[in-house]
């Protein structure tokens, strides 16, 4: 009998210290899974980073360089019409490329949030959506606005941006409402709509969504996937102040080779 019990004993000491062995290697596994999504997060900010300043810089300056060459050679062949009119489709082509450059340097990586911060770039992005989708855009500000730093900049615009994606793309709606609230101690960023609602297997799953949880986990934030009383869905995300100011900013990546030129 009581060989039995010391048999049982040390099987119950033993499945215990292998449950502590299996759950300390879960959660390193776990910290693992987190560190490399968050590098992922990082190093694809900083390459859309990079080709938006490649395609703003170099592809932009060669077609407003090609713009002006044009235009000095329709001052020249101006009594020519033939001449003339084909100068002035390549010049209306090469106008038409370059606006299209910026604009997708823009979606890349909006160059207002490095110039004039957060507020600027959604002042900038919410009407622009508005026009773009015909979804309309109920925007708010309130509270005593503070300064968010450049890299925090960029996570909390994305959050955003791919939230009010998925009203567009998914919520079967025709409007939205986005608050951006200035707290004592944090920043809480809303948006809501009361169209279809998330599947709450798209919220585990969905890749756009991880990625926003991503963004929240890199600025020590809460983000919330809730169902307001009106129906649809309510994305909140809350920032403690003090992480707004101590992120770093994205510099975009050097290309292999131009280091040093």
């Amino acid at each position: 009998m009581f060989l039995g019990l010391v048999i049982a004993l040390v099987a119950a000491l033993y499945l215990a210290y292998l449950n502590r062995r299996l759950w300390a290697r879960i959660s390193f596994l776990s910290q693992q899974r987190n560190e490399l999504s968050q590098k992922l997060v990082l190093t694809q900010e900083s390459a859309l980073h990079h080709l938006s300043r490649e395609l703003h810089d170099e592809f932009g300056q060669i077609l407003t360089a090609i713009g002006a060459m044009v235009s000095r050679l329709r001052k020249q062949f101006a009594a020519e019409p033939a001449l003339y009119s084909d100068l002035l489709e390549i010049s209306g082509m090469a106008q038409a490329a370059l606006d299209k450059v910026r604009s997708l340097s823009q979606a890349l990586h909006p160059a207002i949030l490095d110039e004039s911060g957060l507020e600027s770039a959604l002042d900038w992005f919410i009407p622009r959506l508005e026009k773009h989708t015909r979804i309309k855009m109920s925007y708010e500000k309130s509270g005593i606005s503070f300064p968010v730093e450049s890299g925090a900049s960029v996570h909390i615009y994305r959050i955003l941006q791919e939230a009010l994606n998925n009203v567009v793309r998914h919520a079967g709606t025709g409007e939205a409402k986005i608050r951006l609230k200035y707290l004592s101690d944090a920043l809480l960023l809303e948006v809501e709509d009361h169209g279809l609602g998330l599947d709450p297997r798209t919220t585990q799953r969905g890749i756009g969504l991880v990625v926003m949880r991503e963004r929240a986990e890199l600025l020590r934030g809460k983000l919330e996937f809730l169902r307001p009383s009106e129906g649809g869905t309510l994305v909140r995300l809350s920032i403690p102040k003090a992480s707004l100011h101590q992120h770093q900013r994205f510099e975009p990546l050097v290309a292999e080779g131009t280091a040093g030129k």
